[in-house]
Parts: C-alpha cells; sequence; structure tokens
C-alpha cells in the first residue's frame, strides 16, 4: 500500500488512473454547473463573477493539487507544464461549449464587460509568467519575486473587476444576446444554501484527489516510458486538468447559462496562473519559474497566443462564423493542435 501512495506505478495502472480520473471529472463538473448557477443568483454576485471566481476555483482544484506535488516531489516540469497546459487545454474549451451551443456563436450570446476583464487580467498574468522564466535569477527565501507580483495582481484585478457594476463601455444588446435575470426562477430553489454550499465543497474535494491520483500517475509514467515531462505535464496532465471546465462550460451552455460557461474557463485560466506560485513556493531547487526547460515556455507563449484569440473573439462578437464556430473557435483548435504537434516532435 505504501509503494502505491509514494511509489512508481505501472504503466497500466498509471493509464487507468489517467481514465478514471476523467469519468470523475466529468460526474463532478456537471454537478458543479448546477450548482454553481444555484450559488450565483443566492449570492447577488452574478454568472460571470461567480463564475470565474468560486467555479474557477473548484475547478481549479484538480490542477493546483498536481502543481504542488509534482514540485514537492521535484519534478518541476511537470509543475509548470500542468499549469500552463491546462490553460491551454481549457481555453480550447471555449470551442467545445461553442459547438455545443445551437443558437449563436458563444461569444457572440456571452458578452459581458467583466468577461472582457477577466480575459485583460489572464493576459496579464501570462506576460508576467514569462518574465519571470526569462528575467534575473534572483529568490527570496526561495521564492521568485514574481510569485507575490502575480498574487498581487490577480487580488488587485479581481476587486476592478468586482467594483465594476456600470463600466463606460458597454456591449451592444442584439437579439442573441443571452442576459443574467437575477430575481428568476432560481435553479434548485427548493435547497437551503448551506446545503447548496456543502455539495459544492464536497464535490469540488474530490477533484481534489483526483488530482493527486493524476500526478502520480504522470510522474510513474516518466519514469517508466522515458517520454518527456513536458510533453506529460503540459498535454496529458494538461487536458485531464481541463476536463471539469470543458465540461462545466458545455453543461453550461446546454442550460442557457453563456456567461457562466465563458466565465468558469477565463476565471480558471486566471487561477491556474497562480498554480505556479504554489508551485513555486513549494519547489525547493530554487525558482520554479528558471527550473524549466524552452518547451514550457514555449508551450506558455502557446497559451498567451490562444488567450488573446478569445479576447479578440469576444470583442469581434461574430454571429455566425466557420461551421458551427466563430472564426476564434477554429483558430483555438488550430493553434492548441499546432502547440501539441511540436511538443510531440
Amino acid at each position: 500500500m505504501a509503494d502505491l501512495v509514494s511509489g512508481a506505478w505501472p504503466v497500466g495502472l498509471s493509464a487507468a488512473v489517467f481514465a478514471l480520473a476523467g469519468v470523475a471529472t466529468v460526474l463532478c463538473g456537471v454537478r458543479l454547473t448546477g450548482l454553481g448557477e444555484a450559488l450565483a443568483e443566492r449570492t447577488g454576485w452574478g454568472e460571470a463573477l461567480f463564475g470565474a471566481v468560486f467555479f474557477g476555483l473548484a475547478t481549479s482544484l484538480s490542477g493546483i493539487v498536481m502543481t504542488a506535488v509534482s514540485a514537492a516531489d521535484g519534478q518541476p516540469q511537470l509543475a509548470y507544464g500542468n499549469a500552463v497546459g491546462g490553460i491551454a487545454a481549457q481555453t480550447l474549451a471555449v470551442s467545445v461549449a461553442d459547438a455545443a451551443y445551437r443558437s449563436v456563436n458563444l461569444e457572440h450570446a456571452a458578452a459581458s464587460s467583466r468577461n472582457l476583464l477577466f480575459g485583460c487580467l489572464l493576459l496579464t498574468l501570462l506576460g508576467l509568467t514569462l518574465m519571470g522564466s526569462l528575467g534575473p535569477r534572483v529568490t527570496l527565501l526561495g521564492i521568485h519575486p514574481v510569485s507575490a507580483v502575480l498574487v498581487a495582481c490577480y487580488a488587485g484585478g479581481l476587486a476592478l473587476i468586482r467594483g465594476t457594476h456600470r463600466p463606460l463601455w458597454r456591449a451592444v444588446t442584439t437579439e442573441d444576446t443571452v442576459t443574467e435575470t437575477p430575481g428568476g426562477p432560481a435553479p434548485l430553489s427548493g435547497r437551503r444554501t448551506r446545503g447548496l454550499w456543502t455539495e459544492f465543497v464536497a464535490v469540488a474535494l474530490v477533484v481534489v484527489v483526483g488530482g493527486w491520483a493524476v500526478t502520480q500517475a504522470a510522474e510513474s509514467l516518466v519514469s517508466a516510458t522515458g517520454l518527456r515531462a513536458g510533453l506529460v505535464g503540459g498535454v496529458f496532465m494538461g487536458i485531464v486538468n481541463a476536463l471539469p471546465e470543458t465540461v462545466t462550460a458545455v453543461a453550461a451552455v446546454r442550460r442557457g447559462a453563456v456567461t457562466l460557461a465563458v466565465a468558469a474557463v477565463l476565471g480558471g485560466n486566471c487561477l491556474d496562473v497562480l498554480n505556479l506560485v504554489v508551485g513555486d513556493v513549494v519547489y525547493r531547487g530554487g525558482s520554479l519559474y528558471h527550473a524549466v526547460e524552452p518547451e514550457e515556455l514555449f508551450l506558455t507563449s502557446g497559451a498567451l497566443v490562444m488567450s488573446t484569440v478569445l479576447l479578440a473573439g469576444l470583442l469581434v462578437r461574430q454571429r455566425r462564423g466557420w461551421g458551427r464556430l466563430g472564426f476564434e473557435g477554429v483558430l483555438l483548435i488550430g493553434v492548441y493542435a499546432a502547440t501539441v504537434a511540436a511538443l510531440a516532435v
């Protein structure tokens, strides 16, 4: 039993853990969607802010655990790659949700100044991450100064966004725009708020356990197969990391909560950047940002490009695009596929 907890796992067991964690994540993600929509109504925060903060936190818990455990085990490439790989894969989730939303391009329907601001915050955090990795090799108590900057930037951005009730910029409302309707029929109206929060936390804890198991499986795959840590962390772990956001985004658009769907992805991505702060604190080999290889920095650049494309889609608000997707949906698929292909070479 001790070997299963701390030792290397066989390849077959590692693959099985990845599959089981994916199934558990799908089931938990569907449930989190209903709970999140109900709590967004009860708290009065609204879909954009609640989705980006609480939804983002709940769906990012597995990624936080993956990064922390990998860093503590002396696997900085896995830790860093999981965080930025999850951001890239989660951004791709918007294309999946867009395909599931039949009425119009999702980015057109989910027009929200808060979602745009979260997109800007994400670009800033990713840019700071690259600056930390490419900047001077300095640490304070083993932690890079950019970690503190990332936390401060996120907190400041969150305060700015939460205080944006009457922005000077407004999205033009069209017949296809889906707006939030506070005071309307609330989902799970028969449940008490305390019970909703309890279940929300319980489901999130299941996601945490899944994150630990996936990390153990990933480390075993690296040691048993010789696969590069950057590929395993950035692609395999990143995809599992992105499953909660993908599932909740698709489930949200099917329930008509389109703003919540986009907010969950953007908010989850912002929190995933902060995973690097956790990894930097836990990693005892110096700065996590300087322990990575060029392929992790390449993946970070890919996540930055994909985030910019998504923000452009929210600004342009194309009603109909190429096929079932807007131009940004097609570009997101192309950029992600090219990034993965380059990492696999």
